[in-house]
């Protein structure tokens, strides 16, 4: 059965090569840092990193790496089990509190990812007499996840609040039971970040609650790293927060809701990817709870990254790229096309700068781009040799005549 099927899954992969939107996946042969070892043509080399979403450089932190090593000697290895069933240590427990205490939020519920935690909020939240009112520009997990679900779909352009209040008039007049409002905190593409307060406003006004992934602020943004809902002020105001351990809380893996005490204990009942997936890994979540340790006092390293981030995006403006406007250490250059960004990304990697190419599907087409990644773990050095690089690749880009 499978030989008729093979012949269609190579001319697909091909057909993916041939338009440039192949997506290599490069092997790195030390801990996630600000420099790594990447294997490049055979060859392994260390280069400076700016494809990690390894915003504060806590990923190989030495006190990180200490809490994981004592937890694994004290709670073992996996838990072997779901939450309901024997796989609920005090350690979870603990740092359910601990986010709860951090966002500000009632309560916290941890998943194996937060693309789990995003696919299982809405189906939980959510029936057919129900509405979810959607950014356009949405994660995938967050799109997927109200697939699950049987709720009328409405979808406003990417922070268009004139858009929104026009989505959530038709979902009232459609005589809905519950709407909610879910966006993105900052929008991982384009690290744009969302109008909270401006959509807290509308949700006030028509009557719906408000859901954030922050996925890509936790950690850095807002004064005390709390995420957009801190930056907008309206820690109080949104009543869904989604998140990640896997990014700027020390890059491992794992998410969490965090919510309404109400909302969270529904989930724990009725959440099939909390029911049915095996319990967040002891060590990931003892090694977190140092993670919000350092956050609490990691005002420095915020600072840093801010810095480098506005360093890095004022000399590649003044150096003619396009990239796109705005503040936040996601810094997208665009390309525009898909084979002309994976090129680009292959020359920068030869003068020792790891980034990626973005292409269709991760993007819309025609909008390929190098999604720069800045972190506190970066130098000024750092940054001004990646900006030097980029320069660089361009002009061997334009002679070659593949630009």
């Amino acid at each position: 059965m499978f030989d008729s099927v093979r012949e269609d899954l190579q001319a697909t992969l091909d057909e993916i090569r041939a338009a440039g939107l192949h997506k290599p996946e490069r092997v790195i042969g030390t801990p996630q840092s600000a420099t790594v070892a990447v294997t490049a043509g055979g060859r392994p080399g260390e280069v400076l990193n700016f494809c990690a979403n390894n915003y504060l450089g806590l990923a190989d932190h030495p006190d990180v790496v200490a809490a994981a090593h004592e937890a694994l000697d004290r709670w073992g290895y996996g838990m072997a089990s779901v939450r309901f069933i024997c796989g609920t240590q005090e350690v979870h427990k603990e740092l359910e509190a601990r986010l709860s205490a951090f966002l500000g939020q009632e309560d916290t519920i941890l998943y194996s990812s937060c693309f789990d935690a995003n696919g299982g909020v809405f189906e939980t939240l959510l029936g057919a007499e129900d509405a979810v009112i959607s950014d356009a520009l949405n994660h995938a997990s967050i799109i997927d996840g109200i697939r699950l679900s049987k709720a009328r779909r409405f979808r406003y352009a990417n922070r268009d609040m004139a858009d929104l209040e026009q989505q959530l008039k038709e979902a009232t007049e459609g005589g809905a039971r519950r709407k909610l409002i879910v966006t993105d905190g900052v929008f991982s593409m384009d690290g744009y970040i969302a109008p909270l307060s401006d959509i807290c406003d509308l949700a006030e006004r028509y009557d719906a609650m408000v859901m954030v992934d922050d996925s890509h602020a936790v950690g850095f943004v807002g004064p005390g790293g709390r995420g957009t809902p801190e930056l907008h002020g309206v820690m109080d105001r949104v009543d869904v927060i989604t998140g990640t351990l896997g990014k700027a809380l020390g890059g491992a893996s794992g998410g969490y809701v965090a919510a309404r005490a109400e909302i969270v204990a529904l989930l724990r009942q009725r959440s099939r990817p909390y029911l049915f997936s095996n319990t967040l890994a002891p060590v990931i979540a003892a090694a977190s709870l140092k993670v919000i340790d350092l956050l609490e006092s990691a005002g420095e390293l915020r600072e840093h990254l801010a810095a480098n981030t506005a360093l890095f995006r004022s000399r590649m403006t003044e150096e003619g790229f396009d990239i796109l406007p705005g503040d936040h250490a996601i810094a997208p250059v665009m390309i525009g096309d898909a084979a002309v960004a994976g090129r680009m990304a292959e020359l920068l990697l030869e003068r020792g700068v790891y980034v990626i190419g973005f292409s269709y599907p991760v993007v819309p087409q025609g909008k390929a781009r190098i999604r720069v990644q800045l972190s506190a773990a970066h130098s000024t050095q750092d940054v001004n040799r990646a900006v030097d690089a980029f320069v660089a690749a361009r002009a061997e880009l334009t002679e070659s005549g593949e630009a």
